[in-house]
């Protein structure tokens, strides 16, 4: 136990933390085709990529006597946006060989893994009066009273997430239900990530970097006048992304 004089001179603190990082399952160690489909990927949704961290995983790999080339692979991803920290699964050559190119070896409990889908390609929008009740949120709802800043992801796991707050341009919202921002959304906001096509998003001022529900992914530059900085709710019908004046 420090006392306090001690503690203003210690250097550092380790503490315990919990993150929830997105995870790039390996089908192919084929860092050609990878580039291809991610270089698609940024095309449609540009701002879920950037500066993301990601965790690779190896389970399709394992067993196949073959060690991905880890530094071609790793110069796609940064090229693409995504900063890789680690890898999961895997045969003990392929953790080696992800060892030896600075990545950490995961287990499946050092982690909290999110589900974002693949992004789709950019949907229809249209504005008009609502007039529907609003979604009633439902069991083990994530309830956030203070403001998200840049940087920061929160992730409601098998419910909504309800932020009584501002949510900064940078931050990250996801939820495998619905998302409830009483307040300005600037940042990301992902419902349905776990591919419920249900899932709906309110917010009280829109100004979102990107929306997306179930995979369907709409980002800042194609978001009509008519419903930027109002309170809004987002729904999907028709694999389009309908946003909704309030």
């Amino acid at each position: 136990m420090l006392d306090s004089s001690q503690a203003h001179d210690t250097p550092f603190e380790i503490r315990a933390g919990s993150f929830n990082l997105p995870v790039l399952k390996l089908i192919s160690d084929n860092a050609d085709a990878i580039a291809d489909l991610l270089a698609a990927r940024v095309r449609q949704a540009p701002d879920f990529f950037r500066h993301a961290p990601v965790i690779l995983d190896l389970h399709e790999l394992a067993g196949r006597d073959q060690v991905p080339d880890f530094d071609a692979l790793l110069e796609v991803l940064r090229e693409s946006g995504l900063t890789p920290v680690g890898v999961r699964g895997g045969d003990a050559e392929q953790n080696a060989a992800a060892d030896a190119a600075g990545l950490a070896l995961l287990s499946e409990g050092k982690h909290h893994e999110s589900h974002p889908a693949a992004p789709a390609a950019p949907a229809v929008e249209h504005s008009q009066p609502v007039h529907e009740a609003v979604r009633p949120a439902r069991p083990g709802t994530k309830i956030i009273d203070q403001p998200i800043r840049s940087g920061q992801r929160v992730y409601a796991n098998d419910g909504d997430l309800v932020v009584i707050a501002t949510v900064s341009p940078g931050a990250e919202l996801m939820a495998d239900g619905n998302i409830h921002v009483y307040g300005s959304l600037r940042g990301r906001a992902m419902a349905g990530v776990k591919g419920d096509l249900d899932a709906r998003i309110f917010c009280m001022d829109l100004q979102a970097e990107l929306i997306a529900i179930g995979g369907h992914y709409k980002i800042s530059e194609n978001l009509d006048g008519a419903v930027r900085g109002r309170p809004v709710q987002i729904m999907l019908r028709d694999n389009a992304l309908i946003i909704q004046n309030l």
